[in-house]
């Protein structure tokens, strides 16, 4: 799109000042989701009053903000600007299983700029990264997000297609990339768990994936350390043909997301509406 070309050489600093003013006005005068962000930290931190939420949703807006013109800045971004913008800790824990000749997947979550962490990892990794992701429904403005996220060499694959995708290409040593936090509405396999203070469904999809190949699973979290800088650490899920009672991989999952949210939680997707399943009174749902 001629305007994100455009947007993306206008300087980082210059549209910080546009996501800032951007921020404001969707927390003061359009009060983006205010009420969804409100009522869903009032659950996972009911200690915490209304002035102290508001300081949260306040905050979350503008971390938004700067994600979202960071994923703009990303069409005129080099890989040496990714890599000073995202630094891995212990790179090596994702590179040693890759060496042994066999994929591996990475299990992240909604945390800080989740678009860059899949750039770092296809610029940085030293082996090709697949990425599951959801395909919008303008044919458009889908092709055009697919040339800006595959722009360091992501290949994308539809969620839907990710497991029949993994085993024809299981020959090929890479690394598969999944965001599950989101809530399970078009998939019949949920698990259900306590995360941020009530019963959440979450998807079976990396676990099943897991289950089925054998692969090992590292859940990767990211940090925020300032405004446009951020921190990866790898932290393993299961090994190479480890065998995990039925909803464990996704129990560890829950508790490192929720352990990363309480850690920064003005960096999670507060607004996206996470919770609209209810868990049934009786079977799994």
């Amino acid at each position: 799109m001629w305007w994100i070309a455009l947007l993306s050489r206008i300087p980082l600093s210059w549209l910080y000042a546009l996501a800032w003013t951007l921020a404001e006005i969707g927390f003061r005068v359009f009060r983006y989701r205010r009420d969804v962000i409100d009522r869903s930290l009032s659950v996972a931190y009911p200690e915490l009053d209304a002035p102290a939420r508001a300081a949260i949703c306040r905050r979350h807006h503008h971390g938004f903000a700067q994600v979202f013109v960071e994923i703009l800045k990303s069409g005129a971004l080099t890989p040496a600007d990714i890599a000073r913008f995202v630094r891995f800790t212990n790179l090596e824990l994702l590179q040693e299983r890759l060496a042994k000749g066999r994929p591996v997947m990475v299990v992240a979550a909604h945390q800080c700029n989740w678009e860059w962490l899949m750039h770092a990892l296809a610029s940085q990794a030293g082996y090709p990264v697949d990425a599951a992701y959801k395909p919008l429904k303008n044919r458009w403005a889908n092709e055009e997000m697919l040339t800006l996220r595959t722009r360091f060499g992501a290949h994308l694959v539809p969620a839907k297609e990710l497991l029949p995708d993994i085993i024809k290409r299981r020959r090929i040593v890479r690394v598969i990339s999944v965001v599950a936090d989101q809530e399970p509405r078009s998939s019949e396999k949920r698990h259900w768990t306590r995360f941020l203070n009530r019963d959440t469904a979450f998807y079976m999809g990396a676990e099943e994936i897991a289950r089925t190949t054998g692969y090992a699973a590292l859940f990767v979290a990211m940090r925020r350390l300032a405004r446009g800088h951020y921190e990866v650490t790898f932290t393993p899920l299961v090994e190479h043909g480890e065998r995990l009672e039925p909803g464990e991989f996704t129990e560890r999952y829950a508790r490192l997301t929720e352990a990363q949210i309480h850690a920064a939680p003005t960096d999670w997707l507060w607004s996206h509406k996470r919770w609209k399943l209810k868990k049934p009174l009786y079977g799994a749902g």
